[in-house]
C-alpha cells in the first residue's frame, strides 16, 4: 500500500495514499478504534453533502466564490451523495461509514 506523509501539531503521520483525509483523521483511526457505534452516521454524512453543495451556491450568489470553484465543490457534493465516496469517510473502528440509501 502507497502512503503519503502528513503533517499536524502532533508531527507527521502517513496516510494510505488514495484517501483524501489528512493527519487527524488518520490519528483517530489508529489511537481510538472504540467501534463503529462511535462513527459519523451516514445520514450526517449525507447532510453535510447537501449542506456544502448549498453553501457553495450561496456563496457564488454572494460573489464570494467563482463559478469554478462552486461548480468542483458541488460535483464533490454529488459523488458523495452518489455513495462514490463512502470509502473517504472511516468509521473510528477502522472501516468505512456504512452505505447511505440513495434518495
Amino acid at each position: 500500500m502507497a502512503f503519503r506523509i502528513e503533517k499536524d501539531t502532533m508531527g507527521e503521520v502517513q496516510v494510505p495514499a488514495d484517501k483524501y483525509w489528512a493527519a487527524q483523521t488518520e490519528r483517530s483511526r489508529n489511537n481510538f478504534k472504540i467501534g463503529p457505534e462511535a462513527s459519523m452516521p451516514a445520514e450526517i454524512i449525507e447532510a453535510f453533502g447537501y449542506l456544502k453543495k448549498a453553501a457553495a451556491f450561496a456563496n457564488h450568489d454572494l460573489g464570494v466564490l467563482p463559478a469554478e470553484k462552486r461548480d468542483l465543490i458541488a460535483q464533490a457534493c454529488d459523488e458523495i451523495l452518489a455513495n462514490k465516496l463512502d470509502d473517504q469517510f472511516p468509521s473510528l473502528f477502522g472501516k468505512p461509514a456504512p452505505v447511505r440509501n440513495q434518495i
